[in-house]
């Protein structure tokens, strides 16, 4: 199976972050010809978004969470997310549900 990579910058996202892994998860295992991974990181959130994430127990597939030590900006948390992800290709969304997870569907329809 191929692998496809969830990148996900996340900066002060406690109110979402459960409902977006929710979401992730769905996707993906509607997509079950994949493998998954799962690649956060954390940009120096000052709310309770590390403490949530690194509580994760029995995520259906690889999760890694990186942390920043300080905001370092959206620009750096992808690159960070890119340089640690292993997938034949990546989906980079923000944390907030504004870029709405299932749209996953669409976009790996296309690439394939």
């Amino acid at each position: 199976k191929r692998k496809i990579s969830w990148i996900i910058p996340c900066f002060n996202e406690e109110k979402v972050i459960q409902e977006l892994l929710i979401r992730i998860n769905n996707v993906s295992q509607k997509l079950n010809k994949f493998d998954w991974e799962l690649i956060i990181v954390d940009d120096g959130s000052s709310d309770n978004t590390k403490n949530i994430l690194k509580n994760i127990k029995n995520f259906p597939f690889k999760l890694v969470l990186i942390s920043f030590s300080r905001n370092f900006g959206h620009q750096s948390a992808v690159q960070a997310g890119i340089d640690n992800c292993n997938g034949s290709a990546a989906i980079i969304i923000d944390a907030d549900l504004q870029d709405p997870p299932e749209i996953a569907e669409i976009m790996i329809d296309k690439w394939e």
